[in-house]
């Protein structure tokens, strides 16, 4: 939320820098994230007047004017509208420079000179208005500064409003906040106005079908208004608050907004069939045609603001194009009303439509607020449009809120803060936050919180109001107490700080998807239907139906990710997510949660350089990063070997990963039909899966052993066999690894080759083993003995033959 400082010191007494300010909002829970300068450079914008007008002789559009500077009379040429003779107007002379840079010179446009240039309020950062020159009030002193004639030097502060605190989402309401920091007291508008038309009851009707969400709605009328463009200090502030102005009845309901926190809607009265508003749910296909000119298809979770012959607003979201504030509406009907959060809420994310109101009616506004809002959107409409306030208000309040009590134990909340505050010290802090609080004895307190504070419903509520107000600074830094017997840490919590510090370590980036998927995931991967991909975890209220489910793989979120990255020109992708998986069980509460490690790799292995040569990445690359990663967390002997079909990969190029002969996971490339499903425009991906869970199971966990090198030299034997092309590598290095024993040190494939000389589906491969003993020197007949052996065994159980290369 963005706020004018100037707007606020209007309402409390600030004594203090906009950063002493910032600090002390921060440390009670109003979070500033930003102090933006307003108008700090606006000392040399003089007031200037327009002596003369004449036309351009060389340009329509231009118009030659003679300005009185307060010190002499100078030629400005302006293309604005309206130039007219006698207007005061904002003037930067040359040697100016302008909030946007822009340095003013003199010279000449279209041969007529131009000694500086008369200025509009976005050329000097005031508001959005472009469509002509600045018009500044006609007692304002020619050839004085800008800032002595507004208040343009400002600050504006960007505060990070919390869920929970929607009481702040306005002027007032952060005034409240300082006041109760700084003990200085508020003070509110004045609201006068005279009730000169006719009686609203004669005029207009208000009938609420749905009580449930809409407890409250009130309702006022301006009859005679003129639509017009609303005074600089209006348009100013709602510039600053990040609102467009518009018209002066639409920018009242805008300003009491930002200034109260109370959503207001303005109808044109004319367009209002029956003259008489109906609140009522929306039925399933009804459409309706918003402000912003979009046709939205309604469900029965809308509540809708009707005539009664046809919809005219979104309750609490947006109004209608066919009541809108015209140029011509001369009647005004002002909306103010409470209505339900849930119901807006999920009105509001049907829609994929966010705006200022919908914001403040999900979090709940102030019920009691209602009618002081909209008595202030009158008072304004009468000052600024010329309009007569018709008499009464129609408020529809079927059942009134009513305000919870709630006790509050000094020694709780001592206990909870750490802290030993004492019932005179505890009074004050809630008093100031306009709490009504009784003393009921030494240890107790009732309190009463103010209607606006729509969060405080519980005891530990006023806890942390007491905390806000003592100052988090000021509390004790303390340590729970643990048990002596507690047990051990989780071992899922090591794997994950470890594993993500190799994947990163290898170029990784980790992304969080969400877990609530869409039920299709499972047919973009591919599954059959009696896979436990389809065993989902349906959500009671889904917010749509591409998040109705709980995920059972991390494919489809790492699928979608590469898709929306590629599709915005990155190449060369390493993602991987450490998250849950949720596998639905038949006649159990809860699911089977799991979880799962997931990388991926897709494009370029690396970039361009000088140094290398580009190549796409491969199979290969995917399973080195899986084997690093089990490595380093100190699996040695991991196993990859085809274990028949796995759910979303290309089976000719996947395998599963195993540990003590459990698989523990899958790596390979991804399917190309899963592809196309996902809509992914890249030649191939890879991935690998790995269950932590798995992982972090007794049986499993490494053993870190520390073991002293050899202090002998190595023998080093080279071995390459025809083998038939399914046989896997590891086959032949588990033969070496069984018949070497201690005296094998590594065994590498060093080379694999395939072509017409050994043979249709055929291969050779080529190791380098490593003979090393502990206990001394290898003799070169012994190892040669070993050697045949080993060369015999694998010949036998692969049935290969020997290279003659």
């Amino acid at each position: 939320m963005r706020v004018s400082l100037n707007w606020l010191k209007e309402y409390i007494d600030i004594d203090y820098s906009p950063e002493v300010l910032a600090h002390m909002l921060t440390m009670s829970g109003l979070e500033v994230e930003g102090i933006e300068p307003v108008g700090q450079s606006l000392d040399n914008i003089i007031v200037a007047r327009i002596v003369s007008v004449a036309k351009h002789p060389n340009a329509d559009r231009l118009t030659n004017c003679l300005v009185d500077t307060g010190k002499e009379q100078v030629p400005v040429v302006c293309g604005a509208p309206n130039v007219m003779e006698g207007a005061k107007v904002a003037m930067a002379l040359p040697g100016i420079t302008l909030p946007g840079g822009i340095v003013v010179k003199k010279g000449k446009i279209r041969g007529e000179p131009s000694m500086g240039i008369l200025l509009a309020e976005d050329e000097i950062g005031l508001t959005d208005d472009h469509s002509g020159i600045m018009i500044l009030p006609d007692d304002s002193e020619t050839g004085a500064s800008l800032t002595s004639i507004f208040p343009v030097k400002d600050y504006i502060l960007d505060i990070s409003l919390t869920p929970n605190r929607p009481d702040c989402a306005s002027v007032i309401g952060l005034a409240r906040e300082i006041a109760a920091l700084n003990g200085n007291a508020i003070r509110m508008p004045d609201i006068q106005y005279q009730e000169a038309g006719a009686p609203i009851d004669e005029l207009a009707g208000v009938t609420i079908e749905d009580t449930s969400g809409c407890p409250r709605y009130a309702a006022g009328m301006i009859q005679g208004v003129e639509i017009r463009t609303s005074p600089f200090w209006m348009r100013y502030r709602l510039h600053s608050s990040g609102i467009r102005a518009i018209s002066n009845v639409v920018d009242i309901s805008n300003y009491v907004l930002m200034e109260m926190g109370q959503p207001l809607h303005t109808f044109d009265y004319r367009m209002l069939s029956g003259h008489r508003i109906v609140v009522a749910r929306a039925k399933d296909g009804d459409r309706f045609a918003t402000l912003d000119g979009q046709e939205r298809i309604l469900n029965s979770r809308h509540l809708m603001i009707r005539d009664v012959e046809k919809p005219v607003a979104l309750a609490g979201i947006m109004g209608g194009i066919n009541s809108e504030i015209k140029a011509d509406t001369r009647d005004v009907l002002v909306e103010s009303a409470f209505f339900d959060p849930i119901t807006i809420r999920k009105g509001a994310k049907t829609l994929g439509l966010a705006t200022e109101a919908s914001w403040r009616f999900e979090r709940g506004i102030d019920i009691e607020g209602v009618i002081n809002a909209l008595e202030r959107s009158l008072s304004l409409l009468a000052e600024l449009t010329g309009g007569k306030v018709c008499r009464g208000i129609i408020d529809i309040y079927p059942s009134p809120h009513k305000t919870p009590l709630i006790e509050l134990r000094v020694k709780k909340t001592n206990e909870y803060l750490g802290t030993s505050l004492t019932r005179e010290q505890i009074s004050p802090y809630l008093r100031s936050l306009q709490m009504e609080v009784q003393d009921i004895d030494y240890e107790l307190l009732r309190v009463k919180p103010p209607s606006f504070r729509v969060d405080i419903e519980r005891e530990i509520d006023l806890i942390e109001e007491v905390a806000r107000m003592h100052g988090y600074d000021k509390i004790p830094v303390t340590f729970p107490m643990m048990s002596s017997d507690a047990g051990a840490d989780d071992p899922t919590i090591k794997l994950h700080d470890q594993s993500c510090a190799v994947m990163t370590g290898m170029g990784f980036s980790e992304i969080i998807t969400y877990s609530f998927v869409s039920p299709d995931s499972a047919d973009k991967l591919g599954a059959g239907e009696d896979s436990l991909l389809r065993s989902f975890v349906q959500l009671q209220n889904p917010l749509t139906v591409d998040q109705s489910v709980m995920r059972t793989s991390i494919l489809p979120g790492l699928l979608d990710t590469i898709k929306e990255n590629i599709d915005n020109g990155e190449q060369g992708l390493r993602l991987f997510e450490w998250g849950n998986i949720f596998v639905r069980r038949d006649n159990a509460p809860l699911p089977v949660e799991k979880i799962v490690l997931a990388g991926i790799m897709t494009g370029q292995y690396e970039q361009k350089a000088w140094y290398n040569t580009v190549r796409e990445t491969d199979f290969f690359d995917i399973k080195g990063a899986a084997e690093v990663l089990l490595k380093s967390l100190g699996y040695k002997e991991t196993v990859f070997k085809r274990d028949g079909i796995t759910t979303g990969y290309d089976q000719d190029a996947s395998c599963g990963i195993y540990i003590s002969d459990r698989c523990i996971g899958h790596l390979g490339r991804v399917a190309s039909a899963v592809m196309e499903r996902f809509d992914i425009k890249a030649k191939a991906a890879f991935i690998f899966e790995v269950d932590i869970d798995a992982l972090a199971e007794k049986e499993l966990e490494p053993i870190m052993k520390y073991a002293p090198f050899s202090r002998f030299p190595a023998v080093k034997r080279d071995l390459t066999v025809i083998v038939a092309e399914e046989t896997e590598s590891s086959l032949i290095r588990d033969v070496i690894s069984r018949e070497g024993g201690n005296l094998i040190e590594s065994v590498a494939v060093f080379d694999v080759f395939k072509g017409e000389k050994i043979g249709a589906n055929r291969k050779t491969v080529s190791l380098r083993i490593m003979y090393r003993s502990m206990e001394g020197t290898l003799d070169g007949n012994r190892i040669n003995k070993l050697h045949e052996r080993i060369t015999k065994s694998i010949m036998n159980e692969t049935g290969g033959t020997l290279s003659e290369g």
